[in-house]
């Protein structure tokens, strides 16, 4: 199955040189003279790296073969971190590559999305937010409020997030994983 590039879209996955890529931003393109193209912008969702490329209009891509699939973390070892497939129950361990983004937000049986091209792992998704319990901060000072200053606060994964000087040890936090902030306490 191929796309064609009256078919591009911003997230549009594509392949190109057996790499898939997302399209981050496309331009339809019609000069005076000659054909028309398109200008696009690529991520790597292998690398991270972003590529520029043009494709004369009509051109044809390939369609990657990905496949999601909904994952449970389990532990981690030497050997690497170990997930479960919910639907499977079928074990995988990933290196520190392949999780180095959601590391510090990997807390036993925390649900994952984990994207797998031609059958090989390249990338997990996180939850956008992750309820975790704060093991190491100074303590709060009688009259700080929450508009305040900012302190840091070691959370139960090992992740250090900065926090409103109200937050003890105890509280459990909302945090973005994508940004790493705190966005409210739970508890």
């Amino acid at each position: 199955m191929q796309y064609s590039t009256a078919q591009f879209r911003k997230g549009l996955k594509i392949e190109l040189d057996g790499e898939p890529f997302t399209i981050v931003d496309f331009q339809h393109v019609k000069p005076g003279k000659g054909g028309a193209f398109v200008r696009t912008k690529m991520k790597s969702l292998i690398s991270g790296n972003v590529l520029d490329k043009t494709f004369r209009s009509g051109e044809k891509v390939d369609v990657p073969n990905l496949e999601e699939r909904k994952m449970s973390f389990l532990y981690q070892d030497d050997s690497g971190y170990w997930f479960m497939d919910t639907e499977t129950y079928e074990q995988m361990n990933l290196t520190e590559d392949h999780v180095e983004d959601a590391i510090g937000f990997l807390k036993e049986n925390v649900e994952v999305n984990i994207l797998f091209h031609n059958g090989s792992p390249i990338g997990i998704d996180l939850p956008m937010f992750m309820e975790l319990a704060v093991v190491e901060t100074d303590p709060g000072v009688r009259g700080n409020t929450a508009s305040g200053g900012s302190k840091p606060a070691k959370l139960e994964t090992g992740i250090t997030v900065q926090v409103p000087l109200f937050i003890n040890e105890g509280d459990v936090l909302k945090v973005d994983t994508r940004t790493k902030a705190y966005i409210e306490r739970v508890s």
